[in-house]
């Protein structure tokens, strides 16, 4: 379910390229178009839709690593059914895969943060204080 939810909200990030491609005007078309404020807006939704991955992946990873505690606290007051061991388990590789969630994030963060740099740094510098 969280796999779903990121790769929706990482079709920014995928179409990166595309996007830029898309709002940055060739030569023969400088005049008609402000690439300016178009890199400026692509900035702001890219920074927004870095910070709710970041904040969901962290939520959910909080929530998962109270569920292990909770499992594993049940597990040491004497209760070994087969139930439980199952569900912490389970709930031990959802942990694991919010982790690896948070190294994908990084990498595909900073595909998109290296791709707009690349294309808008003539047309729209954000200010040092900010980060993608």
């Amino acid at each position: 379910m969280i796999k779903d939810a990121l790769k929706k909200m990482r079709q920014l990030d995928d179409k990166i390229i595309y996007m830029l491609n898309a709002i940055l005007p060739t030569e023969s078309f400088k005049g008609q178009s402000d690439p300016t404020t178009k890199c400026k807006d692509l900035y702001e939704q890219i920074q927004t839709g870095h910070k709710s991955r970041a904040l969901a992946i962290t939520r959910c990873l909080n929530a998962s690593k109270e569920k292990v505690n909770q499992l594993k606290a049940e597990r040491d007051n004497g209760n070994d059914s087969p139930q439980l061991l199952k569900a912490l388990r389970k709930e031990q590789n959802t942990l694991r895969l919010l982790q690896s969630e948070l190294n994908i994030e990084e990498v595909v963060k900073d595909h998109t943060v290296e791709a707009y740099y690349k294309k808008c740094r003539g047309f729209y510098k954000p200010s040092t204080d900010i980060e993608i």
